[in-house]
């Protein structure tokens, strides 16, 4: 069994007492985050890089996020469509698309025949499934463009905790510090 647990910051636009949240999702965790992306799609490209390298394909994806991330069956992976594609590629991984407020279907969006193949597969909701299995890879992604400042900043003090370079033994990923990504936004 191999678990991912993806949250998208958007995930906490409407969410009270945000920061609370992100900690508790990242302390069930009990893992330091793997990576931080700023679009959704460049997780799931480092997802599939790791699969092709280590043979290993994911059993379990808990999807935090505001969207469902599968809004058309292109080709060309987006951050509206990576997680059709995660789904696709990885035919016996279940998806939990965690939401407190659903905003659509993936039915609405993907065609009926393979709506009908991924549907078992795909469950959402406000609540984590009851014994759902520990991540073993944390990644966030930022979506600067969905997210006011104020909030990613409080969420990324949050996540400045849970970074691998605060455990011993383990090192960050390149360019995955919150103080990089600060940096890298603010053009410095």
């Amino acid at each position: 069994m191999y678990s991912i647990l993806d949250i998208d910051l958007d995930y906490f636009n409407l969410i009270p007492d945000a920061a609370k949240r992100f900690e508790q999702l990242l302390n069930w965790a009990a893992r330091p985050v793997s990576m931080i992306v700023e679009r959704h799609n460049h997780a799931f490209a480092r997802w599939r890089r790791k699969w092709q390298t280590n043979g290993i394909a994911p059993s379990h994806i808990l999807h935090v996020d505001e969207h469902h991330d599968m809004m058309d069956q292109r080709q060309q992976t987006n951050i509206a469509n990576f997680m059709f594609h995660a789904m696709y590629m990885w035919p016996q991984c279940q998806v939990h698309w965690l939401v407190q407020h659903p905003i659509d279907s993936p039915a609405m969006w993907l065609e009926d025949e393979t709506w009908s193949l991924l549907r078992g597969r795909f469950s959402y909701g406000p609540n984590r499934p009851f014994r759902w299995p520990k991540p073993d890879v944390v990644s966030i992604c930022t979506s600067p463009d969905f997210v006011v400042p104020k909030l990613t900043s409080e969420l990324m003090e949050v996540l400045a905790e849970f970074m691998e370079d605060h455990h011993k033994g383990r090192n960050v990923h390149q360019g995955a510090t919150p103080d990089r990504y600060a940096t890298f936004q603010s053009g410095r």
